[in-house]
């Protein structure tokens, strides 16, 4: 029978080995104590294995409370664990409390951290993946061989249907590929969503009408599953491709109702994200993440942006981006999303560590607060891009490109 393996960082005060098998005795078959009815039958089918444990450094103090210290050290080690497919069949939920439920709560772990997910081919059949990827986000906007260049509403909230979409017709005009609500835009009291979508689709589709070029808006549907699914089909109705959906807020089974209607890309916020990874001894890390996401059928996923304004490291962000661009069951790709206190700054150095064009390179600021305008803040991105695969310096860059160069006097020295 297939198997899912699992790897974890962890910390321990006690021997690292028996911690790993209590780790899989209580996220399968076992319990603090031996039950009637555990029979080494049972065991056999249905009890996880540790398949390594791997011992790394002892330090003196634990990364996070709780454990019962049986010694002054605390010992570091990765471990793999793996689980029968029978557990938990093709259940996402059910599979997410295995690997990522109660354990956490274990005292013997004074921290664990879960770093990746092996899944085995049996899924690539029950899970379609993503219905546009990379390939269909391009196709979808028409951009090929360089980032899709984004931004996000600002302010945030408190625009109205038509402020929202006069922005967006300047955007437009000025050649940005992809525009997005802000998270924290829902149906508010003086944007209502189906007001909303109707202002901002009219430009968009008298664009498209005049150009050839269809603006991908990426509409904020997150909210009740009943909710998000009448607000999906106006987004359908009014030739609309993307929706936006605040992951860690709806959950896994609401995302995945959403991505199985496969009639718009589904933009992945993760906002929230923070609180479960920025301890590097506690939750889950990005590679992990994705993969579940990839499963529910999530189109695009954010992933921060090097140099970014947040806690995030650049290896980090890197590591994030390689994986969602690694294939998954021969396929399944995700477009990385980067964002946070981005502007072509940073485009070379993004470029230099990840040397791939497949992005969505989203910029508030960046573009909104550029000192010619929002439409010379898309150019700038543009010609950032372009020089950044050229093989250019910023400094360069500045000297050939002018709508670039007034975004080094602007953002260069934050």
């Amino acid at each position: 029978m297939e198997r899912i393996t699992a790897t974890y960082y962890v910390e321990t005060p006690f021997n690292p080995e028996s911690a790993a098998s209590i780790l899989a005795g209580e996220q399968s078959s076992g319990t603090f104590v031996a039950v009637p009815g555990e029979t080494e039958e049972l065991k056999h089918r249905f009890a996880a294995r540790v398949e390594l444990v791997e011992r790394l450094e002892t330090v003196r103090e634990p990364a996070i409370p709780g454990a019962v210290s049986v010694s002054e050290n605390y010992h570091r080690a990765m471990i793999r664990v793996s689980w029968s497919v029978e557990n938990f069949g093709y259940n996402l939920p059910v599979l997410i409390s295995t690997v990522q439920g109660n354990l956490y709560e274990l005292r013997q772990f004074t921290g664990l951290k879960l770093l990746d997910i092996e899944l085995p081919p049996s899924f690539a059949s029950q899970y379609a993946g993503p219905a546009f990827g990379i390939a269909g986000c391009r196709q979808l906007t028409g951009v090929q061989d360089r980032p899709l260049i984004g931004t996000i509403v600002k302010p945030s909230i408190g625009l109205s249907p038509q402020q929202t979409a006069d922005l967006v017709k300047t955007l437009a005009e000025a050649g940005i590929d992809f525009v997005k609500d802000d998270e924290l835009l829902g149906s508010s009291a003086n944007s209502p969503f189906a007001d909303r979508v109707d202002a901002v689709m009219d430009v968009i589709n008298r664009h498209a009408d005049k150009t050839g070029k269809k603006i991908m808006y990426a509409f904020n549907i997150s909210g009740e599953v009943d909710d998000m699914l009448h607000r999906y089909e106006k987004i359908v109705s009014r030739g609309g491709t993307c929706a936006m959906i605040s992951l860690n807020s709806v959950g896994i089974s609401a995302t995945k109702k959403i991505c199985d209607q496969r009639e718009l890309a589904i933009h992945g916020h993760r906002n929230g994200w923070g609180m479960l990874t920025r301890h590097p001894l506690l939750g889950i890390a990005f590679p992990a993440y994705q993969k579940l996401w990839r499963l529910a059928g999530v189109d695009q996923i954010h992933v921060n942006g090097i140099q970014n304004k947040f806690w995030e490291s650049d290896d980090s962000v890197v590591q994030s981006i390689e994986a969602c661009l690694t294939p998954l069951f021969g396929g399944y790709s995700i477009l990385p999303v980067v964002s946070s206190g981005q502007w072509g700054g940073q485009a070379p150095e993004t470029y230099r560590r990840t040397r791939t064009t497949d992005l969505l390179y989203m910029a508030g600021g960046g573009i909104l607060a550029h000192p010619m305008g929002p439409a010379a803040g898309v150019t700038a991105l543009q010609q950032a891009w372009k020089a950044a695969v050229d093989g250019l310096s910023v400094q360069e860059a500045a000297s050939v490109y002018p709508e670039f160069a007034k975004s080094v006097e602007k953002f260069g020295g934050n």
